[in-house]
């Protein structure tokens, strides 16, 4: 296969398999999921003030970055891997954030902070381990 055919090749082939996956999660289901949240924290808006609404506006930007590199990633860009991954440092170092501290209102039983800790870490690490090793990535994106 020539290297001009190579884009012509990723193109019909498109993004299929766990990348397609990533894709729908940074597409669909992160704003799907910040919408279930902020509908359940406007009440807390109005008696918590400004920290919640400084932290959706940033959870609200970090979706936004992470809708952008779920397109560029099904869009087949270059530099889309990369953005992905930036994405997912970014996602889950808000999670951290808004898990360990109080500015976020939350229904979490009390010591149950450290599982979602792990498990959010677990989910960002397992996709950013996937992107690093992936041979679908690197056969998609070079």
């Amino acid at each position: 296969m020539t290297e001009a055919s190579q884009p012509e090749q990723r193109a019909r082939e498109g993004v299929r398999g766990w990348l397609l996956l990533l894709c729908r999660l940074l597409i669909v289901f992160q704003p799907l999921s910040l919408a279930v949240t902020a509908s359940s924290v406007l009440n807390a808006l109005f008696v918590r003030g400004a920290p919640v609404a400084i932290v959706l506006i940033l959870r609200l930007a970090v979706v936004a970055f992470g809708v952008a590199a779920g397109r560029a990633l099904q869009n087949l860009r270059p530099d889309a891997p990369a953005l992905a991954r930036l994405a997912l440092l970014i996602s889950a170092a808000t999670d951290v954030f808004v898990y360990t501290t109080p500015y976020f209102p939350s229904n979490r039983l009390p010591g149950d902070t450290t599982f979602y800790v792990a498990a959010s870490l677990a989910y960002h690490g397992a996709w950013l381990a996937y992107l690093a090793r992936s041979k679908r990535v690197r056969q998609t994106f070079g």
